[in-house]
């Protein structure tokens, strides 16, 4: 039998090594957001206040809670728990990581319904306390006195309430107390206010069955943020693409759903035509929303595919793929980057060309009602192509071989000739297109 050593790391290090795993502020903040979607929670609180070395942020919840033994293992760096399918969660690091990467000191208090006349459990991690002893150890406050602050959301219901002290990240002037520092977390704020309202849009729309959910910051509650404007009327919603997955012991799908924004001259104000440009403005906007159990993780761009054109700045895309192939779209332990995988790029970009054209045409000053006829004549491969994630093959992606009644857009038709053209016939080919588009689509407005 080999001899082992155990080699445990030096906790002074680590845990600051850890502090720059790669959150920002309000990425940080959505992180302990999924843990209380997690909990059940249907309210979300968050309190930030402003007292200079003193400021704080504090984030309640109405979920199920945790009682003592529970709210330890979730205190552990790479807390052991089952997550299911649905879960937000994945690493086990999510609160630590995101709490430390702001903060010195994070103190966590959790109430079950088991909890009514014991006493409340409440445990911190404290980054000098670390540099005293070099050991992985909590502090248990549940007994001090002056934790009411961090109790006190849980008075009247179950929950857990996480307390940020110490905001050397946020609150790192010489002056902290002076008016640079007060201007900088306010504009925080409204830059976490946006960034919750994207990304959690689908909670806070009730688009989730059962997942009902209210965030509120500083007692103003938090708007969503649609990124398809699907309350324009205006907005083309065309039909969803299904890629079916499989794996050596699974299988999924991946469900990419392309939207067509309604030009500036179409929306139904020039207020809500400014509010669907989105936090980076419509350029950067345009492309993939990329969603892992109904979370956004990516808000726009292209992966890679294309590049950012003004004038496909209209096609939005919402693609979403289940946690069990997180390995396979690498997404980080931050949830803040996620790639296509190889397997899938080649299928991605070929069914979605057809949305990228439209929303070109769409965007070139053709007669709208000519837009809105081929808008409604679109349609799009719903027969799920199959990628196969072990080997690469494609095992299903003979759509085009299938029988005569499968609908097809012209754009599909137009590209799929130009696969077996050369260069010189493929300009023939765009050329041949173009007429017919203006004869058929001319004809039936005339």
């Amino acid at each position: 039998m080999e001899t082992t050593h155990e080699i445990i790391p030096s906790a002074k290090r680590l845990i600051k090594s850890l502090r720059d795993i790669g959150y920002n502020f309000p990425m940080a903040v959505a992180d302990l957001v999924d843990n209380s979607i997690e909990a059940g929670a249907s309210k979300i609180d968050i309190m930030i206040g402003f007292y200079g070395n003193d400021s704080y942020l504090r984030i309640s919840d109405n979920g199920k809670g945790m009682d003592e033994e529970e709210l330890k293992e979730a205190m552990r760096y790479g807390s052991e728990r089952d997550y299911s399918e649905e879960d937000l969660g994945k690493f086990g690091l999510g609160l630590k990581t995101a709490s430390m990467s702001q903060c010195q000191r994070f103190s966590v208090a959790s109430k079950t319904n088991l909890i009514i006349h014991q006493e409340i459990p409440v445990f911190c991690w404290d980054l000098s306390h670390i540099e005293k002893t070099n050991k992985w150890e909590i502090l248990d406050l549940k007994k001090e006195s002056g934790i009411e602050f961090i109790k006190a959301p849980l008075d009247k219901h179950t929950g857990t309430v996480v307390l940020w002290e110490k905001l050397d990240r946020i609150i790192n002037f010489k002056n902290p107390e002076g008016n640079a520092a007060r201007k900088k977390l306010m504009s925080m704020c409204r830059e976490l206010e946006t960034h919750l309202g994207m990304v959690f849009h689908k909670f806070l729309s009730n688009e989730i069955p059962k997942k009902e959910l209210e965030i509120y910051l500083n007692k103003n509650k938090i708007k969503p943020w649609d990124p398809f404007a699907k309350k324009e009327p205006k907005t083309n919603m065309l039909s969803p693409i299904k890629i079916k997955l499989v794996r050596e012991d699974f299988e999924g799908k991946i469900i990419l759903q392309p939207y067509i924004l309604p030009s500036k001259e179409e929306f139904s104000s020039s207020q809500e035509f400014e509010n669907l440009s989105g936090p980076v403005k419509w350029n950067q906007q345009q492309g993939f929303y990329i969603y892992r159990a109904n979370r956004m993780i990516q808000s726009g761009g292209w992966c890679g595919l294309r590049t950012q054109d003004e004038h496909t700045k209209l096609c939005r895309i919402e693609l979403n793929f289940p946690p069990s192939f997180d390995n396979d779209f690498k997404i980080n332990v931050a949830k803040m980057h996620v790639q296509l995988p190889s397997q899938l790029r080649e299928e991605i970009e070929r069914v979605t060309k057809p949305a990228v054209s439209l929303a070109r045409e769409c965007y070139g000053g053709e007669k709208k009602s000519n837009i809105a006829t081929q808008i409604n004549k679109k349609k799009f491969i719903e027969t799920p192509s199959t990628i196969n994630l072990i080997n690469s093959k494609r095992l299903v992606s003979e759509n085009f071989k299938k029988s005569s009644s499968t609908l097809f857009s012209i754009d599909e038709i137009e590209q799929r000739a130009k696969e077996f053209a050369s260069k010189y016939e493929g300009k023939i080919i765009s050329d041949v297109f173009s007429r017919l588009r203006k004869k058929l689509f001319g004809r039936q407005n005339e």
